[in-house]
């Protein structure tokens, strides 16, 4: 059947062939009235935010409105280098909406090529539409793997299964007969049909359910979330601390209110880490937009965080291990049967099915059809069932039935006929057996009594960069879990063909225990898994889960769908049906295994990296509230002036964190966020603060006359300088000649500041004489020494 993709509702194909079937549709004047009357299927999309969403979500923000008021009263009562902290901001959240808006183009871009297009009759001929193209009364045609996209009810079945368990929770197929109505968020396991469409937009059944569930995912993250904790504990934090620092200030101020003032803002501003959240969010976005360049499309960002935290991934071979097409290497007659009999039976089963799977394909493709057999009767392939039939009216006018499926299944254990099977499984191959039927199709116990008839032997071919991506998932200590419907043992060779461990021993999931526990257990001992059902796929996701394992599970068939679903990280092939691409939140457009390192990578960079970086942050708000508390209960003027925070937060945070943020980083993902960040940032922070204010009392007790304060604040800058640049050095780790130059160059830039002249005056830093210079190195060195045995203390105490 010859079809073409409409991009609007009125739209209608030219030169297709008539479509087969009594019902031919609504007219091409139909279709514009009911355009006209707007019943179209208007749904919300799955689409990220809007651009007026992530402006507003970057610029107003409660720690922006914090830092834009006090921005303004610098302005008023201090030179212009003490406001640069705002035009940090104004910068900062620029890049930040950029780099947002240029991953929601590389998402959107994706999503349109990756959107389901469903087949509609109209005027008799069947076109592909855009799900939005669809309107009142259209007649959807349906096929294996292929989702409902809105409500209808049943018009052409020709054994037709709909899995509803996404919307009801019930397990088994339904089988649909015309007039039996469809729900849109079910889809086909079997069979094939049509149905008019009755309910389209928001007043279909899944479109309610999804309208709020579908939208931007962003913030639903264990690092968001974390981000969003750190968040709360500083507001508490700054709070009572702040308004403490503005009473003591106005009482303790020596150099006038203005100055007083300038200082006061000087202290509140590092309490808040206004940085974090934007490096967490351009983190994400490059994330996306370089997934996006390997034709990645991640339809919910936490996805990239998911799957670096993954420690098991569930692999189902057909189409992710090995490519979608077969060839059929041999057709082995049984019990003597004629060649050419058996080969006139095959091209009539595959021409009797209008959607062929990829196993049925082959034998199409070697066996064309006559058409001088014709189909009286036609059972589609369930992966339930793991077969499929067809009874036929021969050319001499004789009846026959035939089934075509899985030899374990069809026949008794002791069937001679299976003999011939272990050796071709061994080799890696798939076998189908022939068989001819005794009963009814459409019986239950229609494989009972069924005659051999030939052994069908298909080549499955590997994927190239399957061996390779295995490899990288032992090597990062991810166990990889083979799960197939095939037979375990043709399953097996082919995994150790990819040098996948432990794929010697294959285990038939027909032998798993039903218990959770140990099934979960039995899952943890075996690597590969064969002729394991749809319903099997989704327990053995369960039982993985139940262990504590964070589980990814990859596939491309409708037999995939409900373990996709309930797995931690789906992921899909492009090529996949449309109802496994709708529940993944990962789809491989060009159809390559080899693309999940690359998400597994940019997970761990976004994990391993913001966790650095935010202990950064929150050390420098740990000090500054300390410092706070310091300068009140010793009734002491505030140490330093805004700019010198801001040229301290750029050179040992701002800048390096930037880089650091962005930087390749392997390390497996580790659980507590939150927690990993405290036990580290803490005591840095506590270390930091008590030497740069031991350095300040002791520079207000070494320095009087004129020019006081600005000694007494140089010194303290140098020590909180020498100190930050410690914890970046520490937090560098490990070394590399980019991060080393990194932090060196950091150094060189404040050295620069101190000797040349104008800058100097622009910051305000002059060391006055030696003493106190070198006191403040020396107090340094000691606070370094803390930091290294404090670092390594909590190192040991908290191992995860």
């Amino acid at each position: 059947m010859t079809q073409r993709a409409l991009d609007s509702p009125g739209e209608q194909p030219d030169a297709v062939p008539p479509a087969s079937g009594p019902l031919h549709g609504l007219s091409a004047a139909e279709v514009a009235e009911r355009v006209a009357r707007g019943e179209v299927n208007d749904v919300p999309v799955r689409s990220s935010r809007s651009v007026a969403e992530i402006v507003r979500a970057n610029v107003f923000t409660r720690f922006n409105l914090i830092i834009g008021v006090l921005w303004v009263l610098v302005l008023f009562v201090a030179p212009v280098q003490d406001s640069l902290f705002g035009f940090v901001i104004i910068a900062n959240t620029g890049i930040g909406v950029i780099q947002e808006w240029r991953a929601k183009k590389t998402l959107d871009g994706l999503a349109v090529v990756g959107e389901a297009k469903p087949t509609v009759r109209r005027d008799g001929r069947a076109a592909e539409v855009s799900v939005s193209g669809i309107v009142l009364g259209d007649l959807v045609e349906l096929g294996p793997g292929d989702k409902v996209v809105v409500d209808g009810t049943v018009a052409e079945a020709d054994g037709l299964e709909i899995d509803e368990s996404l919307l009801t929770g019930e397990a088994d197929p339904v089988i649909k007969r015309p007039g039996d109505p469809v729900m849109s968020g079910s889809f086909v396991v079997a069979g094939g049909g049509a149905f008019t469409a009755t309910k389209v937009g928001r007043e279909a059944y899944a479109a309610q359910l999804a309208e709020e569930a579908s939208r931007f995912t962003l913030v639903q993250s264990e690092l968001r979330s974390g981000i969003s904790t750190i968040l709360k504990y500083v507001t508490w934090m700054m709070v009572p601390t702040s308004i403490g620092l503005i009473v003591s200030q106005l009482v303790a101020k020596e150099h006038g209110l203005k100055e007083s003032a300038a200082r006061t803002i000087g202290g509140i501003v590092p309490m808040i880490p206004e940085g974090l959240v934007l490096l967490t969010s351009v983190a994400f976005a490059i994330g996306v937009i370089r997934l996006g360049r390997k034709q990645c499309l991640v339809q919910e960002l936490p996805a990239i965080e998911g799957l670096a935290r993954v420690d098991v991934v569930c692999l189902d071979k057909t189409g992710t291990l090995t490519e979608g097409g077969m060839d059929v290497t041999e057709v082995r007659p049984l019990n003597g049967q004629d060649q050419a009999y058996v080969q006139r039976v095959l091209a009539a089963l595959g021409a009797s099915d209008p959607r062929p799977n990829a196993s049925l394909q082959a034998i199409v493709d070697a066996h064309p059809d006559d058409g001088t057999w014709k189909a009286t009767q036609t059972l589609p392939f369930s992966s339930a069932r793991k077969y499929s039939g067809a009874a036929f009216t021969e050319g001499d006018g004789s009846a026959s039935a035939w089934l075509l499926g899985a030899p374990d299944v069809l026949l008794e254990a002791d069937d001679p006929a299976l003999a011939s099977t272990g050796h071709l499984n061994e080799q890696g191959l798939r076998v189908l057996l022939l068989a001819r039927s005794r009963g009814a199709l459409d019986a239950p116990d229609a494989a009972s009594g069924a005659t051999p008839a030939a052994l069908v032997v298909l080549e499955q071919r590997l994927r190239p960069d399957a061996e390779e991506t295995l490899a990288y998932f032992e090597e990062e200590r991810v166990d990889a879990k083979i799960i197939s419907g095939d037979n375990a043992v043709s399953v097996g060779a082919v995994a150790q063909k990819l040098g996948l461990p432990g794929a010697e021993h294959p285990l038939d999931a027909r032998k798993l225990p039903a218990g959770q526990n140990e099934m979960a257990s039995e899952i943890e001992r075996n690597a590969v898994f064969g002729r394991v059902t749809p319903q099997q796929k989704r327990d053995m996701v369960a039982a993985l889960q139940s262990r504590g394992h964070t589980v990814a599970m990859t596939g491309d068939g409708v037999n995939d769908v409900l373990a996709l679903k309930d797995a931690d990280i789906g992921v899909s092939m492009g090529s996949g049906s449309e109802a496994t691409r709708a529940v993944a939140q990962i789809v491989l457009m060009n159809n390559s295994f080899a693309t999940l390192p690359s998400v597994v990578a940019e997970g761990r960079r976004v994990i391993g990296n913001i966790t650095r970086v935010a202990t950064l942050f929150l050390t420098k708000t740990v000090y500054s509230v300390l410092l706070a508390i310091l300068v009140v209960c010793f009734q002491v003027e505030y140490p330093f002036l805004p700019r010198h925070l801001t040229l301290l937060s750029t050179l040992t945070i701002g800048v390096p964190a930037f880089f650091l943020a962005l930087a390749p980083n392997k390390e497996r993902a580790r659980p507590h966020f939150v927690h990993r960040v405290m036990r580290y940032s803490i005591p840095s922070g506590v270390i930091a603060g008590a030497a740069t204010f031991a350095t300040y009392l002791l520079a207000r007790h070494h320095y009087t006359g004129p020019g006081q304060l600005d000694a007494e604040t140089s010194a303290a800058t140098l020590t909180l300088f020498l100190v930050s640049m410690w914890v970046l050095a520490i937090i560098a780790r490990p070394y590399t000649w980019w991060r080393l130059a990194l932090v060196a160059s950091m150094g060189l830039c404040f050295l620069v500041v101190l000797v040349v002249p104008a800058l100097q005056h622009f910051f305000a830093l002059k060391l006055v004489g030696s003493v106190m210079p070198w006191t403040a190195v020396a107090i340094s060195v000691v606070a370094a020494a803390a930091l290294e045995l404090a670092w390594r203390l909590v190192g040991r105490r908290f191992r995860s």
